[in-house]
């Protein structure tokens, strides 16, 4: 026999969009201070951990169009916490680097990430986080979510507002 069907506003895919809309609010929040959005965000990461890659290899990565990202590059750029390097191997192709307020910028992200997710786990033992992080990884993966890239970076407009309509300086 059959187990019944979840009620849909009780079942695994309600509550991890329930939680995942919770969790993104929050961290937005909690990064609004530094003047940053979460796009900021994982654009310094990524750069942070790939330095040298062009526009283009980033745009890639992330999943939208070049053009779409240069406004939050710029936006970045304009904060000197992004530079832009001309590739000595190809002069139309810039390569991002973190400036050191960049990089400054981007430890205190990661703080403000580990942080977020003890508060936001704070309800499980170290074995249940692990246990969690595996599962939603096999999930995710199961279901073509890309693994280091947040799915909402591909929702990225350009001209994206920063926070409380600050000009992002």
């Amino acid at each position: 026999m059959c187990p019944p069907a979840p009620d849909a506003m009780h079942g695994v895919t309600f509550l991890m969009s329930k939680l995942g809309f919770h969790v993104s609010h929050r961290f937005a929040e909690a990064v609004a201070p530094l003047g940053l959005v979460p796009p900021h965000a994982g654009i310094l990461r990524l750069v942070g951990e790939e330095p040298g890659q062009s526009q283009q290899a980033l745009a890639r990565k992330i999943g939208i169009a070049p053009n779409r990202l240069v406004a939050l590059i710029d936006e970045l750029e304009r904060r000197e916490l992004i530079r832009r390097d001309r590739s000595p191997t190809d002069r139309r192709v810039f390569a991002l680097r973190l400036t050191a307020a960049g990089e400054e910028m981007d430890q205190r992200v990661r703080a403000i990430g580990a942080e977020h997710e003890r508060t936001v786990t704070a309800a499980l033992d170290d074995d249940e986080r692990r246990t969690l992080a595996e599962l939603l990884r096999r999930v995710a993966e199961e279901q073509g979510v890309p693994a280091g890239v947040h799915p909402g970076m591909r929702t990225l407009r350009a001209g994206a507002p920063t926070p409380r309509g600050r000009s992002g300086g």
